[in-house]
């Protein structure tokens, strides 16, 4: 075996795991690395301006495509600007790589210059983190960390690297597949709660499928399960934040988004249902609201590859520790061969529609102002016009949750966004990471005007590397959502949430050497949309939409789903008690 220095080592497992992108920023504690990487231009590197973008192009490289997004920083600061990256994917179990240089190892622990305890201070925001001091084991841990990222529960793995471990050598082998003697996640669903779960569907007379992010996560066989399961049961589908697309949103069966900022229609039936199937989801509290009023009359099965997710939050009837994919390919054939048949569900579907009657994603316009919701609804009409692979992307506010309300996903891995960690800055490094996965597709980034400001330095990446991604603005020079919260609970005091000097966001798509277009009001939105698709190379649309526009349905933190606001009216209306303590 011939002796590769520790650096090669690193470069030669990667191309054996069929890595295919690096996002990352140099410095001193990786410079081996970086120069093993100059020789190996099968491999690309993408050059980002902050680490925290590197972190978040990987996690949208890994959401839209599949594979697992790798991370290259330096030690010190290059390890901490990553950190919230690497806890934003361990909240959505986004599978991610992050090698991170150090100081040599007889500097560990003396504050050499750029140390940081880089597995300290990881460790509880990663799935495993390693600190590699042997270039020997060195192969062995990179295989076995991409193991682990990508199995299970997807997640972050950061494997810190001290610099003469880099340089020193040792023999390499690629290693065998691995086999690890404590990490067995159980993927094989038990039989008894197939069985249990199955009968219960058959029998039950209000079911709803709760449906997440472990859908997706699964594979697209997974969501295609999803929908032959649906149809075969004819129970309603309803999804958290992080699993739209996995059913399609033109389904007919589709019941919305739920949760805080759910449908009427999806919170009434989880409220009201008889059953409940939990698929790849966890029981936040963004869905369930308060816990000693959800779902009180249910029974429950809970589906999902994380073990320690069942009966964390909400205590069920049948427990499924399995992949998705799997569990739902046992049921749909147990169902099959006992010959069960879609149960009457009319008077159910009948009592859906007198909730779907309300409403309840309508919204107020006028001549004069652009309506977010407004903005959304057109854009995903001329996406969908276009007959393209369109991929979104969001930073985090209003914004988002009017894009998850709005836009309609019929195909998993199209919806990129921020869910646990609720991270400002995500949503346009995202895109550029979705866009490097993704050459071909139609790639747009739904940004507030104060989370785009997170990250708008990536707009130099994108230059670099020629990424026709495109920014769309819903500009209300607010931080939407906290002037939200701050009218509905603090009497209108707006501490701080103005945002009084934006940028002209044109002059600064021009200075990136993108292109800058701005739209004022209601007659030029179609035609602004239309020229963002239309123009080569990267966008950043300036859409002025109303100021002081709230984001509905929304349930007051800590209220039932039963309490569901509508409208500002409602705010100090007929609400519970407990509930206007809340507003």
């Amino acid at each position: 075996m011939a002796e590769k220095s520790g650096a090669d080592i690193l470069v030669e497992c990667l191309l054996d795991l069929g890595v295919e992108v690096v996002f990352g920023y140099p410095g001193g504690a990786v410079l081996p690395i970086y120069d093993a990487l100059f020789n190996h231009p099968t491999i690309k590197h993408v050059l980002v301006r902050h680490e925290q973008g590197a972190t978040h192009m990987a996690e949208g490289y890994a959401r839209s495509t599949g594979k697992p997004g790798v991370v290259l920083v330096t030690s010190g600061p290059g390890a901490t600007n990553a950190v919230t990256g690497i806890t934003d994917a361990l909240m959505d179990s986004i599978p991610m790589v992050v090698i991170t240089g150090q100081v040599p190892t007889q500097l560990i622990g003396t504050d050499a210059f750029q140390e940081a305890d880089t597995v300290g201070i990881t460790r509880h925001c990663t799935k495993h983190n390693y600190l590699v001091k042997d270039p020997a084991k060195l192969a062995g841990v990179i295989h076995e960390a991409f193991h682990i990222a990508t199995t299970g529960r997807p997640g972050p793995v950061v494997i810190d690297i001290p610099k003469n471990v880099q340089i020193a050598t040792a023999p390499y082998k690629r290693p065998e597949p691995v086999a690890h003697a404590s990490y067995r996640p159980q993927t094989k669903a038990d039989a008894a709660g197939i069985d249990a779960a199955v009968e219960m569907l058959a029998a039950a007379e209000r079911p709803v499928f709760y449906t997440g992010g472990g859908v997706i996560n699964s594979g697209p066989e997974a969501s295609t399960l999803l929908r032959e399961l649906a149809a075969l049961t004819g129970a309603p589908v309803t999804s958290t934040l992080m699993g739209l697309g996995a059913y399609p949103a033109t389904g007919p069966q589709w019941l919305g988004m739920l949760g805080m900022h759910g449908t009427y229609e999806a919170n009434f039936a989880m409220n009201q249902a008889d059953l409940i199937v939990c698929v790849g989801a966890r029981f936040d509290d963004r869905v369930t609201g308060r816990l000693d009023a959800f779902s009180p009359g249910s029974r429950k099965v809970h589906i999902d590859i994380d073990r320690s997710s069942i009966n964390k939050i909400v205590d069920v009837d049948v427990a499924i520790v399995a992949d998705v994919g799997s569990a739902l390919t046992d049921m749909v054939a147990l169902w099959k061969a006992r010959g069960h048949e879609a149960a009457d569900l009319s008077a159910w579907w009948a009592q859906i529609d007198g909730w779907r009657a309300k409403k309840s994603l309508d919204y107020a316009e006028n001549a004069t102002e652009i309506m977010p919701q407004r903005a959304i609804a057109d854009l995903y009409t001329a996406c969908t016009a276009t007959g393209k692979d369109v991929i979104i992307t969001t930073e985090v506010g209003q914004h988002q949750m009017w894009a998850a309300q709005h836009f309609g996903f019929d195909a998993p891995n199209k919806w990129l966004t921020s869910g646990g960690l609720g991270t400002m800055g995500y949503g346009f490094p995202a895109a550029i990471g979705a866009q490097m996965g993704n050459p071909d597709s139609l790639v747009i980034c739904v940004a507030g005007d104060a989370s785009i400001q997170m990250n708008i330095q990536e707009m130099g990446t994108a230059s670099q590397y020629r990424l026709p991604v495109k920014i769309f603005i819903l500009n209300n020079e607010y931080m939407g959502m906290v002037r939200q919260w701050q009218e509905l609970t603090y009497q209108s005091r707006y501490s701080n949430s103005y945002s009084d000097s934006l940028p002209d966001f044109v002059k600064l798509a021009e200075a990136y050497g993108w292109t800058g277009i701005r739209i004022d009001g209601p007659a030029d939105l179609e035609s602004g949309i239309r020229a963002m698709i239309d123009t080569p190379g990267p966008v950043i649309v300036d859409c002025r939409v109303a100021k002081l526009s709230n984001c509905f349905p929304m349930i007051p933190s800590g209220a039932a789903h039963t309490e569901m606001l509508l409208d500002p009216s409602q705010v100090k209306g007929s609400m519970t008690d407990e509930a206007k303590a809340l507003v």
